[in-house]
């Protein structure tokens, strides 16, 4: 049986996984949920109504912007766009990763005779 990721340890960092994904080119929700089931390998699935307060919180503090799309295929569709403040935080919460990562491991997985 394959482990599970809780939603509960995704929770902190869906911004940043939202903004690693339009640091990669302009998209729209539906896409964007798509791309973060390919890039779990179908381990994490984020639900609509936890993808859009993203976009909201996102927006409102001038990490991302919105446009709509042309209706060329098929409906209009909304864009997000990450901006300048938007690739700062990312940058920022990618160290914080990093540093917290480590920490976790070494308070997981580290032993108590390797420190003393």
């Amino acid at each position: 049986m394959q482990p599970e990721i809780s939603k509960e340890t995704i929770r902190g960092h869906t911004t940043t996984i939202v903004l690693n994904i339009l640091n990669q080119g302009d998209s729209y929700g539906y896409a964007i949920a798509k791309t973060i089931k390919v890039l779990s390998h179908a381990a994490y699935d984020i639900n609509e109504a936890t993808l859009y307060t993203v976009f909201r919180r996102l927006e409102k503090n001038g990490d991302i912007t919105s446009y709509w799309g042309n209706e060329t295929q098929g409906g209009r569709r909304k864009y997000y766009q990450i901006t300048a403040q938007g690739k700062r935080t990312l940058a920022h919460n990618i160290t914080e990763w990093q540093f917290a990562k480590n920490v976790i491991d070494d308070l997981i997985l580290g032993r108590i005779d390797d420190n003393v």
